[in-house]
């Protein structure tokens, strides 16, 4: 659900310019399931990243501008925190090689890592198209 909450954050950024969207359009949009969409704004609005507004003029919008919201952000309103592996949590004891793993010390370093590589991409870096490759030089093509 992580991915298809990034696609619809995306999509709402795509609003910016403080026109409101419903979910049924962010689903029209993305071709993401509308209930899909309606329970992934459900978690992004709880999690402060998008706003919603009932009755004339409502609908939806970014709680805070597009750059200042990490896809670590979005990952984390709809997963929790960020880990591979959740043997580091407290009470999580459902790993058979945890008497013996000798890497279960260094796992919140790899988390954090991970954490502070999603935290480095800006929604606004998802919402800018990219450049058209270029094609080979013709010395180079197959």
């Amino acid at each position: 659900m992580a991915d298809y909450a990034v696609v619809v954050m995306a999509a709402a950024a795509r609003h910016c310019g403080g026109t409101r969207v419903s979910a049924v359009q962010l689903a029209q949009e993305t071709g993401l399931p509308t209930p899909t969409v309606q329970k992934l704004v459900s978690c992004l609005a709880n999690a402060g990243l998008l706003r919603s507004s009932r009755g004339v003029g409502g609908g939806l919008k970014l709680a805070r501008p597009a750059a200042a919201i990490t896809v670590a952000d979005i990952v984390e309103a709809v997963e929790g925190p960020i880990a591979l592996t959740a043997c580091v949590e407290k009470g999580k004891h459902e790993c058979t090689l945890e008497g013996a793993c000798t890497v279960r010390p260094h796992w919140p370093l790899v988390n954090e890592a991970l954490r502070g590589a999603l935290a480095g991409v800006a929604l606004t870096q998802l919402t800018q198209a990219l450049p058209t490759p270029q094609p080979l030089p013709s010395e180079y093509a197959a």
